[in-house]
């Protein structure tokens, strides 16, 4: 058994530079957990890390698909767990960084995700709920999950049609709840350290990120996108992609579109603050206001790897 080190939480407070420290640290290699990061190209709305960044830690799962490519969070939790059984082996830590909720709960929970089922019977399911999304709309097919598993219905925002979809067939083809999902012991031991801070300072942390990104040519990649296919592709359901969308097609102002990008990227800390805290057992640490400092970090760490 292995140990790992996860860290966790929302958009813009500093998983990235953290993890930098840390793998330097501790002689370790990082994982991305984040579910837009394995994308090609878009670099600049997933805040993805630099070759400069990486300060020469190697780090996987980046840059690993076509934006007409579809990652799920089964590939995931199997390539993952791969990379952590390799980088164990060579004596490195594995570090997984991210904050998609989902992937992470997956991995360090060991979620079935289905097992063995039968694929053409859930491409079959899934072709059918994708006919009643084209037909009635995301709200109409998240009804649905609210009736069948009101706690997986609050986890998931209707208008992630394709987690709604995922949920439904779980619950059809699995012969469970969603939000059930039964789950064995991990194959590795976690330590789950949670970055955050004050909501009215992370929120402007968010808007002051994504000027940065409009800044640093997020247009530019949102129409590279948009011209691809846009909200048709796997990849294009991105937050700070899908809002600039509306823009293309003359449906908005770009000023309503980065207020948008804004409001969406705000509402989705939220929800990951609200998961981790919810679904995972997360040490928490405030490094933005001080409270904590990465020492502090470092020395909590240091005695868990040594237990």
């Amino acid at each position: 058994m292995s140990k790992v080190i996860a860290i966790v939480g929302p958009t813009a407070v500093g998983k990235t530079a953290l993890s930098i420290d840390l793998a330097t640290f501790f002689k370790g290699e990082v994982v991305s957990g984040d579910s837009m990061q394995v994308y090609r190209h878009l670099d600049i709305g997933t805040a993805k890390i630099t070759s400069k960044e990486m300060a020469g830690i190697p780090h996987h799962l980046i840059d690993i698909c076509d934006v007409d490519q579809r990652y799920s969070v089964a590939k995931f939790k199997q390539e993952a767990n791969g990379w952590i059984k390799e980088i164990s082996n060579s004596g490195h830590l594995p570090l997984i960084v991210g904050g998609t909720g989902f992937y992470l709960q997956a991995l360090t929970n060991n979620l079935s995700l289905g097992g063995k089922q039968d694929q053409q019977r859930s491409d079959m399911f899934r072709e059918h709920w994708q006919h009643i999304l084209k037909e009635h709309g995301a709200h109409y097919v998240w009804q649905q999950l609210e009736k069948k598993d009101p706690e997986a219905a609050r986890a998931i925002p209707e208008n992630n049609a394709r987690r709604v979809i995922r949920a439904l067939e779980v619950i059809e083809t699995g012969n469970q709840l969603f939000s059930q999902q039964q789950q064995s012991r991990a194959k590795d031991e976690f330590l789950l350290i949670g970055l955050t801070t004050a909501r009215p300072v992370l929120y402007e942390r968010i808007n002051k990120r994504v000027d940065l990104m409009m800044n640093s040519g997020l247009l530019d990649e949102a129409k590279w996108l948009y011209d691809k296919g846009g909200s048709d592709l796997p990849a294009g359901k991105g937050i700070g992609y899908h809002e600039l969308f509306s823009y293309f097609a003359g449906e908005c102002s770009l000023d309503e579109a980065v207020g948008k990008i804004k409001q969406d990227s705000r509402h989705y800390a939220k929800r990951q603050l609200t998961w981790f805290r919810n679904k995972m057992d997360v040490h928490w640490f405030d490094l933005v206001s001080g409270k904590n400092d990465t020492n502090e970090i470092k020395q909590f760490i240091d005695s868990w790897l040594k237990k």
